[in-house]
């Protein structure tokens, strides 16, 4: 599977799971997480600072993100390079801005961006940016 494969299957759904690398023991850490796939091939994915995750990618930068293509059959992986936006400090900052972006990708409008903007802040949320350099899976 090449990656322009991988990437339309992506774009297909935003349920997937992001695979990063344990620090401690090397194992992979799963986790079920919602993604866009930008115009530029990036992959996107929302994040809390204060999570394994966060950790693994800082110490990491590399992940995978499995994504079904609707049956069981059918899959794609993409792996590569991370690399992490900013945690969000203000509700207005460059890294807000790039959350909202996700969101409204992923899901659309917000009922209410004022609290949505200020839960990113709280939440200490960020953005994973990762860059295909690897695909394999199989499409059905």
């Amino acid at each position: 599977m090449d990656l322009t494969q991988a990437l339309t299957a992506a774009r297909g759904t935003h349920q997937s799971v992001l695979v990063t690398v344990r620090g401690s023991n090397g194992r992979p850490q799963l986790s079920n997480v919602m993604h866009a796939v930008g115009e530029d091939g990036l992959v996107r994915v929302s994040i809390t600072a204060d999570r394994a995750k966060y950790a693994n990618l800082r110490r990491t930068p590399w992940a995978a993100l499995h994504v079904a293509a609707g049956s069981f059959w059918s899959y794609a992986v993409l792996e590569g390079d991370v690399s992490l936006s900013e945690v969000v400090a203000e509700p207005d900052d460059a890294a807000a801005e790039e959350s909202v972006a996700l969101y409204r990708a992923i899901a659309g409008e917000h009922e209410d961006w004022d609290a949505y903007r200020a839960a990113l802040v709280t939440d200490r949320r960020l953005v994973v940016h990762l860059s295909p350099t690897h695909a394999y899976g199989m499409l059905r």
